[in-house]
């Protein structure tokens, strides 16, 4: 079970995917946040009222059987054209089928239907909810995207409605859940989201499985900036309650030089892992190599599907 959003998620996804059914991974679930008011999603959503597809379609892709034709397909994006500039097709494909069917997650199966995908996506909630964040200045920020460049700490983290209902489908597939993966990922635009609806928040509380957190390479500017990984804890128990997370999987080794002087000019610094903190917090912390080969300081789908499956075997840590 993955719970998050963006494209953190979709990274998981993919390097699991290929193991379903195999033996060694009976079953994959992604519950997927529906907060996105930005780009394509946003646009859909203020013009037809349909959940964002933005994330769920980034999942849907990750998990097609062969990311060859229809695979890009879904992913293309309109470079020009009045009213298409800048839709992505599966976010037109989603948001016509939800018009036809009058049901969101009927729009999701069917695109999964057609990509073969291996594992399930679910919306963590059909309701049509809103983020709001609250600076340390006492600034409101509305709406995922205002959050996501709010570029001060965030206080607090809001939904509107409060207390959305969770997907029941989500619900269930947490419950049955072996292990719980959060993120890798926006931690107050993709994983928080999620955490904040009470159904959902109960259910992985409620399933006993061990849940892990995937820490980010690197802090996003704007919306984590400073923030070491005790940090980034101590945001989840804000929000979701002490005790949550059992352990915080971290990248292992040097970052190669190159790209950190990159990341460093658009304001984004390694996350620090305090381990002693992390540690008095009862939280286990997972050293392993991660990084992905590359300009890019991303995690590798392979490496981390191999570490799933020694979590899933109990041999971690």
């Amino acid at each position: 079970m993955a719970v998050g959003g963006g494209s953190g998620l979709a990274v998981v996804l993919r390097g699991l995917k290929h193991l379903v059914g195999t033996g060694s991974l009976r079953r994959l679930t992604a519950v997927v946040t529906v907060t996105d008011d930005g780009g394509s999603s946003g646009r859909l959503r203020r013009d037809f009222g349909v959940l964002p597809p933005g994330d769920i379609r980034n999942c849907i892709v990750a998990l097609a059987d062969d990311e060859d034709l229809l695979a890009r397909l879904f992913q293309y994006r309109f470079p020009n054209g009045e009213g298409l500039s800048g839709h992505s097709f599966g976010n037109l494909f989603l948001t016509a089928l939800t018009g036809i069917t009058g049901d969101f997650y009927q729009a999701v199966l069917t695109a999964e239907s057609i990509l073969s995908v291996r594992g399930k996506i679910l919306p963590a909630t059909l309701t049509d909810v809103r983020l709001r964040g609250r600076g340390r200045s006492g600034a409101v920020y509305e709406g995922e995207v205002a959050v996501g460049h709010s570029g001060e700490p965030l206080e607090a983290l809001e939904l509107e409605p409060a207390a959305p209902v969770a997907f029941e489908p989500a619900v269930s597939a947490i419950r049955a859940a072996d292990l719980v993966l959060l993120g890798p990922g926006s931690l107050y635009t993709s994983i928080l989201p999620n955490l904040m609806i009470p159904g959902i928040r109960s259910a992985i509380r409620d399933s006993g499985a061990p849940v892990v957190l995937l820490l980010n390479l690197m802090t996003q500017p704007g919306e984590t900036d400073g923030m070491d990984a005790s940090a980034h804890l101590e945001a989840i128990e804000r929000h979701a309650g002490e005790g949550l997370v059992d352990a915080v999987m971290v990248h292992d080794g040097e970052l190669p030089p190159g790209p950190l002087t990159h990341y460093a000019q658009t304001g984004s610094r390694p996350v620090v892992v305090d381990r002693a903190r992390i540690e008095a917090r009862g939280v286990q912390i997972l050293p392993r190599d991660l990084l992905a080969e590359g300009s890019l300081l991303r995690h590798d789908p392979a490496k981390l599907s191999g570490v799933v499956l020694d979590l899933m075997a109990g041999t971690a840590g």
